[in-house]
């Protein structure tokens, strides 16, 4: 009997458990699970009209570049639309990316209904295209909206000789400085001699009147070049020119300076009758 007590125990704790796995397994299936309904998030803020797109400037929006974004009120930019229905057909005056804000400051006003280079040109300005090379044209880097130099290589007026002796010396001279690039286009035109058209970079920049004559000026009888700007940098400098002997007096080494002797002073000394020159 006494050796087979621990089996017994063991039994006994055997159906223990059991009854305690049967009673825990009831007592979880008759729980029920309490469905707690989420509170609705409601996101407070105003709804302003944003760019579903990125905008070039010059293009007349519509109902497809127009989508609604809600911002927090104290974030509210000025001058926003809450109502996209009232920007059908306004032009935009600067490049819009995706999901900026479109504000009154960054259209045309609302009389404007062509887009274009004229709808984004200052009133008292005038547009007008110039054709450079692909290496004049700084391809992939001018783009409509940045600032540019434009200067002129041309034959010096004043009748100078080049150095070689084969024709009249060039000069450089900047004619328009920090001016507005306004479109950049490429129309194929056919060169004397070459029998299949190339395509030839055409930008159009903002100018003046006065700066219209200039441009007109340089580019008849000049090769044009461009030189892209900072916008950073609106100073404007005045130049006068480079030609062939500025080219060439520029990085030049720098002669030693000569040797100057120091005058030694010097004492004449009288003695009697003789005489004697004393130098310190």
């Amino acid at each position: 009997m006494g050796q087979k007590r621990p089996f017994v125990f063991l039994g006994i704790a055997m159906i223990i458990a059991l009854m305690t796995t049967v009673m825990v397994y009831r007592w979880l299936q008759g729980q029920r699970m309490i469905e707690v309904d989420a509170p609705d998030v409601v996101v407070e803020g105003v709804s302003v009209a944003v760019a579903s797109a990125d905008i070039p400037w010059g293009t007349p929006l519509a109902e497809k570049t127009v989508r609604m974004m809600t911002y927090p009120e104290e974030g509210v930019p000025t001058g926003h639309f809450k109502d996209p229905a009232f920007l059908k057909g306004r032009v935009v005056l600067t490049n819009l990316k995706k999901n900026e804000p479109i504000l009154e400051s960054k259209l045309a006003p609302i009389d404007v209904k062509t887009g274009g280079v004229s709808a984004v040109m200052d009133p008292n300005k005038r547009a007008m295209a110039v054709k450079v090379n692909e290496v004049v044209g700084l391809p992939g880097f001018v783009q409509p909206g940045d600032r540019v130099d434009v200067m002129a290589t041309f034959e010096d007026p004043r009748g100078k000789k080049s150095l070689g002796g084969g024709g009249k010396e060039e000069m450089t001279k900047v004619v328009l400085e920090n001016t507005l690039v306004l479109a950049i286009d490429t129309q194929m035109e056919r060169s004397a001699g070459e029998e299949k058209p190339t395509p030839v970079k055409v930008i159009t920049l903002e100018v003046s009147l006065e700066e219209a004559e200039k441009l007109a000026m340089a580019e008849n009888g000049g090769k044009l070049r461009l030189a892209l700007r900072s916008p950073l940098n609106p100073e404007l400098k005045k130049t006068k020119g480079a030609d062939f002997k500025d080219l060439m007096r520029s990085h030049q080494l720098i002669p030693p300076r000569a040797k100057v002797a120091t005058p030694k002073n010097q004492v004449e000394v009288i003695q009697g009758t003789e005489r004697k020159t004393m130098k310190f």
